[in-house]
């Protein structure tokens, strides 16, 4: 009875370690389609297969399943299978006891997001989530990949283990196949080697705008600066997938990255305004240019270490059917994001000044967030599946991102366990010391990071933590801006007109109209009724056109009250709008005119100048 119990243990654990085969074949990148076929082990009457619903790095459910179609099932020797689609994701195939099936399908790719899933006459870029099937409770296998590029593509690269063929790759388990994202064309890959170890700069889209080689040598800097900070890289290649596209954001992989970049961005070496809630009546867009690019390099490149090797416990093991809740996005991403110009400082890639208006930037952008007052910054976090990809006109109002506070949050923290210590210490220990400690497969709770920053500043900041996470309590600055010698400077930054008139509407203006698409709470709009889709007409009896809105309500004096003819679901009504005068606050942060020589050394330590 052992014996035979011992065989089946055997098999079985055999059975785990049997990869599963990926052959991806592209035959007419214009139609953006991918035909996947998958050898999948069996040996059983009957095998379920599943497709991740999301990526991690991004809390929202995508369904990636509803671009798989003609899913078909054979044996190996090519013998029809039956199967039923039991989920949304969800496949379960007959496999008649047959070692080895086989399943097919086509995956339609057109979504440039750093999420998605890429297919065009030129290029591919793959995310592992939208594409890969697996045997449900079987993650922990070997997987192999082996792509089939089309005629005229020449390269391929992902942050995978190269195979033994040209174009294939293997992962160890089911999180690596998701987490290593794939890219095929014929794009510039700039190699460079830091502390050994190989990296690539893809730029798909470099064109004259884009210095392919000096960018690469700025990447080199930054991950220079953050093999430094940490103690080493933990890998031995690393790709930065940068597409040049026109598209934006950044998605963090264990190896790799997925960056959106525009084609006029590395050559542009302007600066963003200070202040972007101050500009265009709120919220305000960050500029395409070199620093902004730098900083989401050094944003993704840092997520590295924190969030793929030092994790919240409750993002693993990975569920990737369902939502997955923590509290410590504010950490995971807020703290990244304080890091990320910081990273750019100090790998000497921007000055001191910059640095300062980046956090300036985060500074005011929390500060002119309504929805400061209502959510705190671990609600948000604990809202993301349902908030922070999902805005609409009321979200202001109601919410914050767990990236901007937490930004904010990071910069105080880290002033004070600089003051506890007489800057002995800092933020970078205590990540240091997480990473030791809670990398890898534990994961970190709340308590035990909270447990650890007190413990690197020799006091204990259980009160602060309380208020700055758990409530809609304003942060205090004064503490952190004494402590370096900066305030926020006293006139209105660069980009904010002169005091102006601010009605709290937020309004589009195209093909002559002028509609509402945002209202802030407590401003005089807000008051006056108006509702976002409303169209603006006239103001006391007179046509406002398209081109000069707001600026006509610059014609009346504060104090005034103006009725407003506006156009709601075709139905004309009158509003009466107070006029208010405000000055906009100032979130720019300078050094003080009398700051000591203490204060300036204090933040050169910081900024590592």
């Amino acid at each position: 009875m052992k014996t035979i119990t011992l065989f089946f243990v055997l098999t079985i654990a055999a059975l785990a370690q049997d990869p599963i085969r990926y052959t991806i074949r592209i035959p007419e990148p214009h139609t953006h389609y991918l035909e996947i076929t998958a050898s999948v082990p069996a040996g059983k009457p009957s095998v379920e297969l599943y497709m991740a619903v999301w990526t991690p790095g991004s809390y929202l459910v995508r369904e990636y399943a509803r671009n798989v179609e003609n899913f078909q099932a054979r044996t190996a020797a090519g013998k029809q299978l039956t199967w039923t689609r039991t989920r949304k994701n969800r496949w379960s195939v007959d496999a008649a006891n047959e070692a080895r099936i086989e399943v097919s399908y086509r995956v339609y790719a057109h979504e440039m997001s750093v999420q998605g899933n890429w297919v065009d006459s030129g290029f591919a870029m793959l995310n592992g989530a939208p594409n890969f099937l697996t045997l449900a409770g079987a993650d922990k296998r070997p997987y192999e990949v082996k792509l089939e590029l089309p005629p005229t593509w020449r390269k391929s690269i992902s942050g995978m283990k190269d195979g033994a063929a040209p174009h294939s790759w293997v992962a160890a388990d089911f999180d690596e196949l998701l987490d290593c994202p794939i890219y095929a064309g014929n794009a510039p890959i700039h190699e460079f080697v830091v502390e050994g170890k190989k990296h690539y700069l893809v730029n798909e889209g470099e064109g004259p705008m884009w210095d392919g080689p000096a960018s690469a040598k700025d990447v080199a800097k930054i991950v220079a600066e953050y093999s430094r900070q940490w103690g080493g890289l933990p890998y031995e290649k690393y790709v930065f997938f940068n597409m040049i596209v026109e598209s934006g954001g950044g998605l963090e992989h264990k190896n790799s990255t997925w960056l959106g970049a525009s084609r006029w961005a590395y050559a542009n070496t302007q600066e963003a305004p200070e202040n972007p809630a101050a500009v265009g009546g709120g919220g305000g867009q960050r500029r395409a240019s070199r620093l902004s690019w730098l900083g989401l390099v050094s944003h993704e490149y840092f997520h590295l270490w924190n969030v793929k090797r030092l994790r919240p416990v409750e993002l693993g093991p990975f569920d990737y059917e369902n939502e997955v809740y923590t509290r410590s996005l504010w950490l995971a991403e807020g703290v990244t994001s304080y890091y990320g110009p910081l990273g750019v400082r100090r790998a000497g890639l921007s000055t001191t000044g910059q640095a300062l208006r980046a956090m300036s930037a985060a500074i005011s952008q929390l500060q002119n967030t309504p929805g400061r007052h209502v959510t705190p910054a671990e609600t948000a976090s604990l809202n993301s599946w349902i908030q922070l990809y999902r805005p609409n006109e009321n979200s202001p109002n109601t919410a914050i991102s767990y990236y901007t506070k937490g930004q904010v949050v990071g910069f105080l923290l880290d002033a004070k366990i600089r003051k506890a210590t007489n800057n002995a210490k800092s933020l970078d220990d205590a990540m240091r010391i997480a990473y030791q400690r809670y990398g890898g497969e534990k994961g970190y709770t709340p308590a035990q990071f909270r447990a650890i920053c007190n413990e690197v500043a020799g006091a204990d900041f259980s009160a602060w933590f309380r208020l700055a996470l758990e409530t809609t309590e304003e942060l205090d600055y004064s503490e952190a801006l004494e402590f370096y010698g900066l305030r926020f400077r006293p006139e209105p930054t660069r980009g904010a007109a002169a005091p102006r008139l601010i009605t709290g509407v937020t309004a589009a203006t195209t093909n002559g109209r002028i509609l509402v698409t945002g209202l802030r709470r407590g401003t005089a709009a807000y008051n006056a009724g108006f509702n976002v889709n409303d169209e603006v007409i006239g103001v006391n009896g007179y046509r406002v056109r398209a081109e000069q809105w707001p600026a006509y309500l610059d014609n009346y004096k504060p104090g005034q009250t103006v009725d407003v003819l506006v156009a709601r679901r075709d139905q004309l009504m009158t509003l009466k709008l107070a006029i208010v005068a405000d000055k906009p606050a100032s979130w720019a942060l300078e050094a003080k005119p009398d700051a000591t020589d203490e204060q300036k050394a204090r933040v050169k330590s910081w900024m590592r100048e």
